[in-house]
């Protein structure tokens, strides 16, 4: 899943929403596909059934569902998830089989991913990397508000779900 954006607010009193958009503009979202919102951490699946453009960055959409100011109001603040088997994905495939074109790629296909330990324990969230020739790092925004840097290297990856978006690792004692 990749994030398109986040519900700002209700727009009238038909359900309609405000949508902010991240690192994507309007005309990138497919309409024949449904975006999803979570809702006690499940994925709700949502069509969108009407869409006008205020910017590269904002737009007003209707939800297959949301047809009240109330319906509207309950979805504000949230984020705006969409499938995403594209480069994400594929950029992860391709450094696990050693043929990624560059680290940026692969850093920039797991920024916003979770990282759990070998354990199952939540370190936290992929907030960005350094691409160190050689010693690829992750830095990962933990739940303390701390940031640490853990090497990324295919030893120490456990397990990817790129559906969920979670990246376990074997981490070295006292890096975490």
């Amino acid at each position: 899943m990749r994030r398109l954006g986040k519900v700002l607010k209700s727009n009238g009193t038909d359900g309609e929403v405000v949508l902010s958009l991240f690192d994507v503009v309007p005309e990138e979202i497919d309409l024949e596909e449904p975006v999803f919102i979570y809702d006690d951490g499940l994925p709700v699946p949502y069509f969108i059934s009407g869409l006008r453009t205020r910017g590269n960055s904002r737009c007003l959409v209707h939800l297959t569902g949301v047809t009240s100011l109330a319906d509207a109001d309950e979805l504000a603040g949230r984020e705006v998830w969409a499938e995403d088997a594209g480069p994400d994905e594929e950029a992860l495939e391709q450094w696990l089989a050693g043929e990624a074109e560059s680290d940026e790629d692969i850093l920039a296909a797991l920024e916003g991913w979770t990282v759990l330990s070998e354990t199952g324990a939540r370190v936290g969230t992929v907030s960005g990397g350094e691409p160190i020739p050689g010693n690829l790092c992750i830095y990962v925004a933990t739940p303390s508000g701390d940031e640490v840097l853990l090497p990324l290297h295919e030893d120490l990856v456990v397990r990817l779900d790129p559906a969920a978006e979670t990246l376990v690792l074997r981490i070295p004692a006292g890096l975490v």
